[in-house]
């Protein structure tokens, strides 16, 4: 397991070369495509055939997720003949990560030769006709974080950040699977508490859709890196104030495992369908 203290000595060095020439020597992974998952759709991980796993705490300089619902492990294997990695749960903001080792794992997947990434999440829904259990893809997103007291919300959308391709691929697979999903913008949040419903009647005057404490850093990242997008929300319970129901991250949890036949679809669906 790699210290901090091995951390600092090297800290002038390309941590992301080192961690991606580790993760090639130890699994030979050759693909282009790559997930994220996140909170509760760990599962997905076991349908790869001829798994490898690598423990994110043996990967020099790869940050460690300490929340309920992110295994913290790179798994490599197959699915439909295509190989691809898979991180398996992630690391935020609110655990005293700041940006740049957030989206560690995005530079390090393009160093390893990944050129289609797709991000997974669980979020709260802003809209009641979309229940939990619903599959939302992204396609715009918004910095609610107010780390600039000054800031405006912005939605900001485009092909350099939500791959249109990607995005008619999995429109596709989800009418060939009979699998109801929705379009939305998605609403960043630091984290760890939950936005109050006053934040959320906020964000619902910007158009947003769905609210969570993930995913905008990386997909910023990946734009950074000309890497092709496309994020997924899993909205696994209503944000603060759309309904009555009090909010709890098992909930959450529990949401995700009970749509795991849906995701599983979805993205086996989209990695089959994605030209190399």
């Amino acid at each position: 397991m790699w210290s901090a203290s091995n951390k600092c000595k090297m800290m002038d060095m390309d941590i992301e070369q080192i961690a991606s020439n580790f993760i090639l020597k130890n699994t030979s992974f050759s693909g282009k495509t790559a997930i994220i998952l996140g909170s509760g759709l760990g599962e997905y991980a076991e349908v790869l055939t001829d798994r490898k796993y690598l423990d994110y705490s043996e990967i020099p300089y790869y940050p460690i997720p300490n929340v309920e619902g992110h295994t913290g492990e790179l798994v490599i294997g197959k699915v439909f003949g295509k190989e691809i990695i898979i991180a398996n749960g992630r690391v935020h903001c609110y655990e005293g990560y700041d940006r740049k080792r957030v989206t560690f794992a995005v530079r390090v997947l393009k160093k390893c030769g990944v050129q289609n990434l797709i991000i997974t999440n669980s979020s709260g829904s802003l809209k009641i006709e979309n229940k939990p259990g619903t599959l939302m893809i992204i396609k715009g997103h918004m910095d609610c974080t107010f780390q600039n007291h000054y800031q405006n919300l912005k939605l900001i959308k485009g092909n350099n950040y939500h791959s249109k391709k990607l995005i008619k691929l999995s429109e596709k697979v989800a009418i060939e699977n009979e699998i109801k999903v929705t379009f939305g913008n998605y609403c960043w949040v630091l984290g760890p508490s939950y936005e109050t419903p006053e934040e959320i009647n906020y964000f619902k005057l910007y158009n947003g859709s769905a609210v969570g404490m993930s995913t905008l850093p990386e997909i910023e990242e990946a734009k950074e890196q000309g890497l092709d997008v496309l994020s997924l929300a899993l909205l696994t319970n209503y944000a603060a104030g759309i309904n009555k129901s009090i909010l709890s991250h098992e909930e959450v949890i529990e949401v995700a495992s009970k749509s795991k036949t849906k995701l599983i679809k979805i993205l086996s669906g989209i990695i089959k369908g994605i030209k190399e």
